[in-house]
């Protein structure tokens, strides 16, 4: 009985810690969107387009863990701001590379910080051993969860959730 007590405190405690992550990465993009005018989704765009000039759709889609489809999406939606610009260069006219404009270089010095998020901010500064058990741990609350659709949920953006 004192076990099964006990677990279930663990597991309440463990929604809260849920609840306040959930809570945080809310109150970070609208934050976002209030100061910069822009999505969580498309600071995070704008500024690994920033971080690497020149690069294409897909690799800013992997960067971000983004469908292709997505990540087109968020580059309209900064062209449209005249945020980025897409370039077509050299012999291959089929390759559309990514730009920060220089309107898109000064949202990214007055954005709130972390650019690309708190979770990813948090995430990526944990040690590789407990990123890893993270990583194991969660594998299975999702398959208890028996989870159906979990492509429909990579291709989300956070911000967009």
């Amino acid at each position: 009985m004192v076990k099964k007590t006990l677990q279930r405190r663990r597991m309440l405690e463990v929604l809260e810690q849920f609840r306040i992550i959930v809570k945080s990465i809310r109150r970070h993009y609208q934050d976002v969107e209030r100061r910069a005018g822009v999505s969580g989704a498309q600071l995070w765009a704008l500024a690994q387009v920033a971080d690497s000039p020149g690069a294409k759709v897909g690799e800013l889609a992997r960067a971000l863990a983004i469908h292709q489809s997505t990540a087109s999406n968020l580059l309209r939606a900064l062209e449209a701001q005249g945020l980025v610009t897409r370039e077509r260069q050299g012999r291959d006219q089929r390759q559309v590379q990514l730009f920060a404009s220089r309107k898109g270089l000064q949202l990214l010095k007055g954005a709130p910080r972390p650019l690309i998020g708190v979770l990813q901010q948090a995430l990526s500064e944990l040690p590789a051993a407990r990123l890893h058990a993270l990583h194991a741990e969660l594998a299975h609350v999702l398959a208890r969860m028996k989870v159906k659709s979990p492509a429909a949920a990579r291709a989300m953006p956070l911000s967009e959730m």
